[in-house]
């Protein structure tokens, strides 16, 4: 089976940028050898977002970012299906973030293997099989 693996928002941020030592060394190995790496179009929104409100600095326009970020890097946007959907408003009731939920969702539908550090995600029963877990 292929690999596919997907990226939460910040894993994303991070690896475009190069800021490698924020995550785990193995991982970047991962990304880099997976056969396909993708991000939830709900990242996209998060980036643009932190952006516009000046918690996050880019060294371009938000929209020019986002374009460089996604086919040039080699990392896709996996749509927002309706599946996706229902299975985020019926995940396990670990936390009401809805975009963080969307991001979860994504990896299962798609069953990707979901690259993250946040420290909820492991809360999620229906991740198990999908979250890689950060040793650092």
């Amino acid at each position: 089976m292929p690999e596919v693996i997907l990226l939460d928002t910040h894993l994303w941020f991070w690896f475009i940028n190069q800021d490698l030592d924020r995550f785990p060394t193995d991982w970047n190995t991962l990304i880099e050898n997976a056969d396909r790496v993708g991000v939830s179009p709900v990242s996209c929104y998060e980036i643009a977002l932190a952006h516009q409100r000046g918690r996050l600095t880019l060294p371009c326009s938000a929209d020019q970012w986002l374009q460089e970020a996604l086919e040039p890097s080699g990392v896709v946007l996996f749509p927002l299906t309706a599946e996706i959907a229902y299975r985020a408003v019926n995940l396990s009731p670990i936390h009401r973030d809805p975009f963080d939920r969307l991001i979860i969702a994504t990896s299962l539908v798609y069953e990707a293997t979901l690259l993250s550090i946040d420290g909820l995600f492991p809360q999620y029963p229906e991740l198990v099989p999908y979250l890689m877990r950060s040793q650092k």
